[in-house]
């Protein structure tokens, strides 16, 4: 009992410390929507990398193509797709001569296949400011890239990174898409990316938006070649590199559907989990402890016949809805009753590290969009 007490009360002085950085520090970040725009400005170069995306281009690149900003090329990029993917993206270009395609069709050694596809379209790419973006973006409003690079000068910034809208179409879905972006607020602390004196740098793959000069001195996707979290990563390298950062909430300008359901999303993450773990074992098992620890036990101990224990409890479960609160009203359109659904998928995602971690090791490697990749190679290169 005297241990568990301690325990709950080590909990309860985390959730202190983390209810009041998330809620200090989302207030912080600010939405692009609002923000005055211009049409007019640097040379922009949109590169998509594109495989198997059949269902997804075309709406995403019709979006894009209704922007006011005027100076844009898009440079669309064939990642081996095996479906109807060039045909579609091919028939883009003909109606739209800023339109370019590049078909990329083997994986050079040491490369995972979307950070190849963005070197190559960096390769052919005019602009002096570069947009990586994904496949299945959709941009919501005409002036979201006007708005964007007005911020992006106006701030003086090296690289601009905006958190889209992330829509879910079954409940569990949203409930777990949720629960991640809970936990990445406290865990990576995104706000950081706009205070030049922190060195914790954050990306986010539906819009990195960086100057050519900055992606060329922090090495470019040859740097994070090896990497399947590229964009996070090329948000950490910025960071290092001395660069100045910027992150905006978009919540009504841009539009992703992540995944079509639970299942897909824990393939999803197959990708990343055990790399945001950094292929540890033992980082494995601290983080699932701990989710369980902070998420999970106080549900159960504030039904113990101990009165301090269910006091203790009592009060963990008050800060994690007060921090849950604040982060689905700040980066999420979802309602924040989906915190009565909490310790489930508090539990689907331990399930989700403990699957991804499983799978890799019976792999051999982490698999994604049909190609292997070996984590001894992954492992060596991460170091």
């Amino acid at each position: 009992m005297n241990l568990l007490l301690i325990l709950l009360s080590a909990v309860l002085v985390v959730w202190i410390v983390l209810a009041v950085e998330v809620w200090r520090g989302l207030d912080t970040l600010s939405p692009l929507e609002g923000l005055s725009g211009t049409v007019s400005g640097p040379f922009l170069s949109i590169i998509v990398p594109v495989r198997n995306e059949e269902v997804a281009i075309t709406d995403s690149i019709l979006s894009q193509l209704k922007q006011d900003y005027k100076r844009i090329e898009w440079i669309l990029v064939n990642d081996r797709s095996t479906d109807r993917t060039p045909e579609k993206i091919e028939a883009l270009a003909k109606m739209d001569n800023r339109i370019r395609v590049l078909h990329i069709d083997t994986l050079k050694k040491g490369w995972l296949g979307k950070n190849q596809a963005l070197y190559k379209g960096y390769l052919i790419s005019k602009g002096t400011l570069i947009l990586f973006t994904d496949a299945d973006v959709l941009y919501k409003d005409p002036a979201t890239l006007s708005r964007a690079v007005a911020a992006f000068q106006s701030q003086k910034l090296d690289h601009l990174t905006l958190a889209p809208n992330i829509k879910s179409k079954t409940f569990w879905l949203k409930s777990f898409v949720s629960f991640f972006l809970f936990g990445f607020s406290f865990y990576k602390r995104p706000w950081k990316a706009n205070d030049p004196s922190s060195a914790t740098g954050v990306g986010i793959g539906a819009f990195n938006l960086i100057t050519r000069s900055a992606y060329e001195e922090i090495g470019t996707h040859e740097k994070i070649k090896h990497m399947p979290d590229d964009d996070l990563q090329l948000g950490i390298h910025i960071k290092k590199g001395g660069k100045r950062q910027g992150l905006l909430t978009a919540l009504h300008s841009l539009e992703v559907e992540w995944y079509h359901s639970l299942k897909g999303a824990f393939q999803g993450l197959e990708k990343n989990t055990f790399a945001g773990l950094h292929y540890s074992i033992l980082l494995v098992v601290f983080a699932m402890t701990g989710v369980f620890c902070s998420t999970v036990l106080p549900f159960l101990t504030i039904f113990s016949g101990h009165n301090l224990i269910r006091t203790v409890s009592l009060l963990i479960i008050l800060l994690i809805f007060i921090t849950y609160f604040k982060v689905i009203k700040e980066m999420t359109k979802e309602s924040p009753l989906l915190i009565l659904f909490l310790p489930f998928t508090a539990l689907l995602f331990i399930y989700s590290i403990a699957r991804a971690t499983f799978l890799t090791f019976k792999r051999g490697g982490i698999e994604w969009r049909g190609t292997v990749y070996p984590l001894k190679e992954l492992r060596q290169k991460r170091k």
